[in-house]
């Protein structure tokens, strides 16, 4: 009598998605997430364009993001994914203070914020949170829009930057980076008229007079942003 086989059924990886233009974090972060015996990275990009092509070829089980991309912006691919799938899980990793991105990164559509220099671990943390349908912030922006709730307050502005939308934020970034209008505008795909109202929208809204005051203002704040 031939014995019984019995076949044991293994639940597929998920599938990840990984979107950073830094080949080492890339690299690193890849490592991590293959040794888990649940995931699996599936393709990784370096830009915008890449990386939306790959998760329509691909169709991961959760993408995650960072905000500064070759090719266009984090926050704005974000969004581009969630119009055309509408139920894909995203989570963003970023270096950039989540005060000022972690509610843009959720309005555009993403599940989750994490700080490139939180632990390692809490970033698969962060990734199974997000897959399980949750939000996952840091417990200090947690506490924070708790606190705007219990206020009563739709948003505490802590700084005039926050009244910038996502695309004058962007370029305000690119402005303090050293690009030119015309140098914007290539690399964000706009003509440069529409570069050069932006730069008179963020005047405004920073109440800056001219564009010396612009440019010296934009690469003060990306400074004490990378220094923080």
């Amino acid at each position: 009598m031939q014995p019984k086989i019995h076949a044991v059924l293994r639940k597929p990886k998920t599938r990840v998605l990984l979107v950073d233009d830094h080949p080492i974090l890339r690299q690193g972060l890849a490592q991590l997430i293959n040794l888990e015996a649940d995931m699996t990275i599936c393709g990784e990009a370096e830009d915008s364009p890449h990386a939306f092509s790959a998760v329509c070829e691909l169709n991961p089980d959760i993408v995650v993001v960072d905000i500064s991309l070759r090719g266009g912006n984090g926050i704005e691919l974000v969004k581009n994914i969630k119009a055309r799938l509408p139920d894909m899980p995203i989570l963003v990793l970023s270096m950039h203070d989540e005060s000022l991105y972690a509610e843009r990164a959720l309005r555009a559509g993403s599940r989750g914020y994490i700080m490139k220099e939180e632990a390692t671990d809490k970033v698969l943390v962060a990734i199974r949170k997000v897959l399980a349908g949750e939000i996952y912030l840091s417990e200090r922006m947690q506490a924070r829009m708790l606190q705007r709730i219990a206020q009563g307050r739709s948003k505490v502005v802590s700084s005039p930057i926050e009244y910038l939308t996502d695309r004058e934020l962007e370029v305000f970034r690119l402005i303090g980076e050293g690009r030119s209008t015309r140098q914007i505008a290539g690399e964000l795909h706009l003509s440069v008229r529409t570069v050069e109202a932006y730069r008179e929208y963020i005047k405004g809204k920073l109440n800056l007079k001219n564009s010396t005051e612009l440019v010296q203002h934009a690469f003060h704040w990306v400074h004490h942003e990378a220094a923080a």
